[in-house]
């Protein structure tokens, strides 16, 4: 008996008992099924993440002082150590294109001078090349030492009038302090820049650290406030000592190249960590400056997904397991069904690897239209969850295939056992058989 033959009288007989059939193939429908939609959301969930990482983003280096046994994310359990001298100092290492500080200033309000209002955390203190100029939708970087701020979409979109470039804005500061504004430039999205921000969208205001954050570190007593240019800085002898500490840097190395970004690691690290530094005198016996990308950052993520992950497929091999568990069964009833013809087509002339070729393909079909069925409804379940939680959408093409491998694997292994028993029935025995 000729493969077709096989397939044509398997697929009549699967027709003969469509709910059964159906109610066979479900295991296997769900377990892919659930496999194909969860990896769909984690390939589109990772595809949204990286994507909001730029090119120039991705050659920064975000550091932070902290005891070397804190779990946590960005900044977990970081301690306010850096002096613009060390910034400085950084800066000029040979392996290090830029370096500056970040800080996170709390605000109460902002207003337009027409209307205000609330503003948490919103505002960032950094340094000009933190705004990358791809970033920018209109207008430009802010200055170092300038009350210029650049604003991002959410933020401009506030009020009942748009801000736009040129406009100001007066900030009240948490204590009540005030402080105008002048609006230079706009980003393109409203997302957050930096992995110590987020990557979610709300209003954010970016400013230069000198003066909003020396201001506010004096307000709160975080060294004196004499922040001064960075671009001026200490000129090594520790008079820097009693300004500004930030609790976070950023440095730029040249390039996005492996060995840059390391090398910007491994030198402003050595410095940062030696008795050179004046963070070394904050920093106590058990803490360690940490040096990451953002892509570094993410990782953490992207090990909670790849563990998820994991967690979903080994349910799904349940699943697959009932699946050819019912396969099984429901073959070896198709093959007490159809002892007499069985009896029948040996009497005719068929050998026993017909029978079993028979069989088997049944049973081979049958995983084979649950994979199919399986794989078009986690796709469609995987293009749901992207669009409702607004990811791009990508299919990891390769698990569709490895979905119909799954699919003939199991219906090989569920049939055997059954295809076997109906090749060795007795021709006298089942023509016999009522």
């Amino acid at each position: 008996m000729n493969p077709l033959e096989s397939l044509r009288l398997a697929w009549r007989s699967i027709r003969g008992h469509k709910l059964r059939s159906a109610l066979t193939m479900l295991g296997i429908v769900i377990g892919i099924a659930a496999v194909i939609a969860f990896v769909t959301l984690g390939a589109s969930l990772q595809a949204g993440i990286i994507g909001d990482i730029s090119p120039d983003d991705q050659r920064n280096l975000y550091g932070w002082a902290a005891d070397e046994d804190t779990e946590g994310g960005p900044l977990a359990g970081a301690q306010p150590v850096f002096s613009q001298h060390d910034l400085d100092e950084v800066r000029d290492l040979e392996e290090v294109e830029a370096a500056y500080g970040y800080a996170s200033i709390q605000t109460q309000a902002v207003s337009d001078g027409d209307e205000q209002v609330a503003q948490g955390d919103g505002l960032i203190a950094a340094g000009p090349s933190y705004i990358r100029e791809g970033d920018l939708r209109e207008g430009r970087q802010f200055e170092m030492g300038e009350r210029e701020a650049v604003i991002n979409p959410a933020a401009a979109e506030q009020f009942d009038d748009p801000v736009s470039v040129g406009d100001e804005l007066t900030l009240t500061i948490l204590g009540g302090q005030t402080t105008t504004i002048e609006v230079v430039g706009i980003t393109d999205t409203s997302e957050g820049l930096s992995p110590f921000e987020g990557f979610e969208a709300s209003p954010r205001i970016y400013v230069p650290t000198d003066p909003y954050y020396a201001e506010q570190a004096a307000g709160l007593g975080v060294g004196d406030g004499g922040g001064g240019d960075e671009n001026e800085g200490g000129d090594g002898d520790g008079d820097t000592n009693d300004g500004a500490r930030y609790l976070a840097i950023v440095v730029e190395a040249h390039s996005t190249d492996d060995a840059d970004i390391d090398g910007a690691r491994d030198a402003a690290t050595a410095y940062l960590e030696s008795d050179e530094s004046d963070a070394s005198e904050l920093m106590g016996d058990g803490h360690t400056v940490t040096m990451q990308t953002s892509t570094e950052l993410l990782q953490q993520l992207q090990d909670i997904l790849d563990l998820l992950q994991n967690f979903i497929v080994g349910i799904a091999a349940i699943s697959l397991l009932v699946g050819s568990i019912g396969i099984a069964n429901i073959m070896l009833v198709s093959v007490t069904e159809r002892t007499r013809e069985i009896g029948i087509m040996k009497a005719v002339g068929a050998q026993n690897r017909d029978v079993l070729g028979l069989f088997l393909t049944e049973s081979i079909v049958l995983g084979v239209v649950g994979a199919i069925f399986g794989t078009a409804l986690g796709l469609a379940a995987g293009y749901l969850g992207a669009w409702y939680i607004d990811l791009p959408l990508v299919y990891p093409l390769e698990y569709v295939a490895l979905a119909i491998a799954v699919g003939i694997l199991v219906g090989v292994l569920a049939g055997l056992y059954p295809a076997w028993r109906a090749a060795r029935t007795d021709p006298i025995d089942a023509l016999r058989y009522e």
